[in-house]
């Protein structure tokens, strides 16, 4: 389940105000000590906003056609690249 940045903010709070322990409260929420460890981390480094939810991507694509190649090809589909 995804919580918007407002709910994470929420629940935060709720776990810093609690007069339970941190697992103990997260236990009755039902939200895993690793999601709020993340959360949490996000929202000491980056405030409220790193909290919103982003779009995951990957760093980098591995199987990219290196610029250099592709500026050589013609635009035909029928190329067998070799080890080399």
């Amino acid at each position: 389940m995804r919580y918007p940045a407002s709910e994470k903010l929420e629940i935060i709070r709720l776990v810093e105000n609690s007069h339970l322990s941190a697992r103990r409260t997260l236990q009755k929420l039902g939200i895993p000590r690793s999601t709020f460890n993340r959360w949490y981390e996000h929202y000491v480094t980056g405030g409220v906003d790193a909290l919103e939810d982003r779009k995951p991507r990957p760093s980098r694509v591995w199987n990219r056609i290196p610029e250099e190649t592709r500026d050589q090809m013609d635009g035909s589909k029928n190329y067998v690249f070799t080890a080399g």
